[in-house]
């Protein structure tokens, strides 16, 4: 296998990962019924999300420049 292509395999399963953590997240904070135990759920999914978008824009970046725009 490639290099690029495990690179690209492993970020792929890394985003996955992050989809189903945030998902869970989401989820334990609607059935959470204690209110602070809602709240760290929904503030870690905001920063479990800001990784996944960080991770996606490194990714475009790099796709841009190996084209040259």
């Amino acid at each position: 296998m490639k290099p690029n292509a495990r690179r690209q395999k492993r970020r792929e399963i890394i985003l996955s990962s992050l989809d189903v953590a945030i998902e869970t997240l989401n989820l334990a904070k609607e059935i959470a019924s204690v209110t602070p135990a809602g709240a760290v759920f929904g503030s870690v999914s905001v920063m479990l999300t800001m990784i996944k978008v960080g991770l996606l824009r490194v990714r475009v970046d790099r796709v841009q420049a190996n084209r040259g725009l």
